[in-house]
């Protein structure tokens, strides 16, 4: 059986102004000048101070508008006093037309003079990894057939540089997806006697031990990389697992030739698209922020945080928006199409009002944030020692700055600090905690360098295994479980004792 009823319910929700506020928090600066850049295209009543040339083209605009409202106001009939006197109580024009010039932010103490030099890492833009390698092709003539052929090869290798697809698969697509009709044997030779000589070398091999000989074999030959090629070649599952007495022994060898051999292997690189393939036509690094350390009158030093000026853009109301208000404010009898006119303007200021309010509310929740955030590692700051950074969540820092969790989450994204220490990714400081025998609390991070520096001190001949490892930071008054040493090791890109062996 249907029947209504009525149920009162209290919900919180976020504004479409609070959702866009939470958005430019969680840009990082280069995004944040491109979402400014595009509010300026949008709305012409925002504009940036100074800027006299959008100034003129909107008072021409102005002129413009004016000229034709006049004229379509002779052709209309003038509406009743009664129905002008409602409209203009509802629309109180008084608020948009006393707007300071200078935002308020634009007053504080951290504001930045417009000559101060900016900060900025850039990374080197260049040709992605295929395109790259497709532009070598040109000197070996191949004709159209061989050309779709190497071109398929090279948009089939993986980031690392490798071919990890079969050749028959590649005959197979080649046939379906291009209607060209080929065979392994005319693949198998364009993969050797073109792809194999791309740089750079070792792209293209099928797997670890191919591409490393790929690579000895494009230099010019001497004892040590021809006795490297043979290692490769016969007891590559040797090398792998270090047996080394074993190859010692079957080529009747010293072990300074041995060294001299895995030195040349070594100098290979195992993953020899990985220079080229990690370069993207993509942003600049360009931190958020600026730590520096200043000496105060007592002495002491203090680490003093400084938000990028580039998150601070000069924006401010446009005056012609306001004159054009004040021009129709005075008019006595505003026809509808100055009423239009009012309310689209009225319209843009509102939301060019936002946004210079949401601005000013990004750069006090990202300073104050990390203000929080280094005075929590002020140790770290002062010294650069990671092993003074302190186990710190992300509720640390809410609790102290009085935010959502969320929202320092979103300042924490993406975001870069320049410190005297090198240029740090803000998340780097957050760590979680483990407790050592004496009942503190230890960073994760500092666990990770202490392992660090265990392994770089070990007996290279006889490397700690991680059971062994878990012994050796129990002597610094850790206590972790073997597996935990092995996620530390995988994250610090530290291979297992059997690869970390040496002769």
């Amino acid at each position: 059986m249907l029947k209504q009823s009525l149920q009162q319910k209290l919900q919180q929700k976020l504004t479409p102004q609070q959702i866009q506020l939470m958005k430019l928090i969680q840009l990082p600066t280069i995004e944040f000048e491109q979402r400014v850049r595009t509010e300026l295209e949008e709305n012409p009543a925002l504009v940036r101070a100074g800027d006299e040339e959008e100034e003129d083209e909107l008072q021409s605009a102005e002129n413009g508008y004016e000229n034709s409202t006049e004229a379509q106001s002779d052709s209309r009939e003038d509406t009743s006093s009664s129905e002008q006197d409602a409209y203009d109580d509802d629309l109180d024009l008084s608020k948009y037309l006393t707007q300071d010039d200078t935002p308020d932010y634009k007053l504080r103490t951290h504001n930045y003079s417009p000559d101060e030099e900016e900060y900025q890492i850039p990374l080197a833009v260049n040709q992605s990894f295929r395109e790259y390698l497709i532009s070598q092709l040109a000197p070996f003539q191949l004709d159209d057939k061989q050309m779709k052929i190497a071109e398929y090869i090279i948009g089939s290798l993986d980031d690392a540089g490798y071919l990890r697809r079969d050749i028959a698969d590649i005959s197979d697509d080649l046939a379906f997806n291009e209607a060209l009709l080929t065979d392994e044997r005319e693949i198998e030779k364009i993969l050797k006697e073109v792809i194999w000589l791309l740089d750079p070398p070792g792209v293209g091999a099928r797997d670890l031990r191919e591409s490393l000989l790929i690579q000895l074999k494009r230099k010019k030959p001497n004892p040590a990389r021809e006795l490297a090629v043979k290692i490769l070649e016969r007891d590559f599952n040797a090398l792998t697992h270090k047996h080394y007495d074993k190859i010692l022994h079957k080529y009747k060898i010293g072990e300074e030739q041995l060294k001299e051999a895995l030195e040349e292997i070594r100098k290979l690189n195992p993953k020899p698209g990985g220079s080229l393939s990690n370069v993207r036509i993509t942003t600049h690094i360009v931190p958020d922020f600026k730590v520096r350390i200043e000496e105060t009158p007592e002495g002491e030093k203090k680490p003093v945080v400084e938000l990028n000026a580039r998150n601070l853009p000069e924006l401010r109301i446009s005056r012609h928006y306001r004159e054009m208000l004040e021009g129709f404010r005075l008019e006595k009898n505003k026809t509808p199409s100055q009423k239009e006119a009012i309310a689209f303007i009225k319209q843009k200021l509102d939301s060019a009002n936002w946004f210079i309010d949401a601005v000013k509310q990004r750069y006090n929740t990202l300073l104050k944030t990390m203000e929080a955030i280094v005075d929590y590692q002020k140790d770290y700051f002062l010294t650069g020692d990671e092993r003074k950074i302190k186990p710190m969540i992300l509720k640390d820092i809410a609790n102290r700055v009085n935010l959502d969790i969320s929202t320092v989450s979103r300042v924490a994204n993406s975001k870069y600090v320049d410190t005297p220490y090198g240029t740090k990714l803000l998340k780097e400081f957050f760590s979680e905690s483990l407790t050592d025998v004496h009942g503190r609390e230890v960073s994760t991070i500092k666990i990770k360098e202490i392992l660090k520096e265990i392994i770089e001190n070990e007996d290279k001949k006889k490397p700690y295994t991680d059971d062994g490892l878990v012994k050796e930071l129990a002597k610094h008054g850790i206590k972790v479980a073997r597996r935990t040493i092995a996620k530390y090791r995988d994250q610090l890109n530290i291979p297992p004792a059997r690869l970390r062996k040496a002769i």
